[in-house]
């Protein structure tokens, strides 16, 4: 472990109402922000670290209300760190403005990196990062940062995300997980940032640790992680071969595919469940077993949005990766 700079801080002092945050161990408080939705559950969850020292993990959407309840929370203590998992904007925005008011060092992952490609990418995915984030430190696997007399490590989990980190709370054996792990549902991978091979990797080298809880961004915690992590490889090998059985039964398209294996699941998701499903036919494709045919048309509206532009036909030779603007490419199961 390489440990990291230390932050001076400031001694917060606040008004705000702290209803929001429950102490969930001698360790840990956390505040559940107002940002309820399809894919943020009840809201994402900031985590507090540490006594009269502190760090806050994942400070949130940029809502004031969140921000209050936040610097409220800590009135007294001195934040030092403000630790960030992932650029997507439920969890980061939050950190300039507690930045701002305490002095705290912003630290974690490294700020979203778009893709060059200009068949991998554009607008859409670049909307769900938070462009604004800068942090102080970059911390890079196994970085260390230390909080009065506790410290939290860094752990590379790319695959929700290529920044993705976790934050491991050794005197507690605890996991802070971001959007890798959760209990409420499973993560979305969104290529071309997210990728689905990177995601499995990670799961995988959680399996080696022991950590006994892991705190998610969103939801109740892991209580039991060795299960959950067998129960989510088991999941993703199952919808690895939904796909293949659907494209086997003549399915060509994401759209197709989704409206069969998501037969059932609330139709907001479906957009989210397209990106997942592209990240296993990346894999699929990578490892082989299946193919990408034909020119690439992208049709917003299998998913209630607008129809492509001309300019959104991509010859499939010059993609390396599948991106969400081939949600009309036509796969087939390779045989042989």
């Amino acid at each position: 472990m390489r440990p990291v700079g230390r932050s001076e801080g400031a001694i917060i002092r606040a008004e705000a109402s702290q209803d929001a945050t429950a102490r969930v161990s001698p360790l840990t408080r956390r505040a559940l922000a107002p940002n309820p939705g399809p894919v943020t559950y009840k809201g994402t969850c900031s985590y507090i670290v540490g006594n009269g020292d502190v760090a806050i993990i994942d400070p949130g959407p940029d809502d004031p209300r969140h921000i209050e309840a936040l610097l409220a929370s800590v009135s007294g203590e001195r934040l030092r760190y403000v630790l960030v998992t992932h650029t997507h904007r439920d969890h980061s925005p939050a950190a300039l403005a507690l930045k701002d008011a305490t002095g705290a060092t912003i630290a974690g992952c490294a700020p979203y990196a778009p893709c060059d490609s200009p068949s991998v990418g554009g607008p859409n995915l670049d909307a769900a990062h938070d462009l604004t984030y800068a942090p102080n430190i970059v911390l890079g696997d196994g970085d260390e940062i230390a909080i009065g007399d506790v410290s939290l490590v860094a752990l590379a989990t790319p695959g929700h995300t290529a920044n993705h980190l976790c934050f491991a709370l050794a005197e507690e054996k605890a996991l802070f997980t971001g959007d890798h792990v959760m209990a409420w549902a499973t993560t979305v991978i969104a290529p071309p940032d997210g990728s689905m091979s990177d995601y499995l990797a990670s799961v995988e080298r959680l399996r080696g640790r022991d950590d006994r809880i892991y705190w998610p961004g969103h939801g109740e915690p892991v209580r039991d992680p060795p299960r959950v992590l067998r129960a989510l490889i088991h999941h993703r090998r199952a919808r690895e071969a939904a796909i293949l059985q659907r494209l086997e039964a003549g399915d060509e398209t994401i759209a197709e595919i989704v409206a069969q294996i998501y037969e059932g699941v609330d139709k907001r998701l479906h957009p989210a469940a397209a990106m997942t499903v592209l990240a296993h036919l990346e894999d699929l494709i990578a490892r082989g077993l299946v193919d990408c045919a034909g020119q690439i048309v992208q049709d917003h509206a299998a998913f209630g949005r607008n129809r492509p532009n001309a300019d959104d036909v991509i010859d499939s030779k010059s993609l390396e990766r599948p991106s969400p603007r081939a949600l009309e490419a036509r796969f087939r199961r390779r045989l042989g």
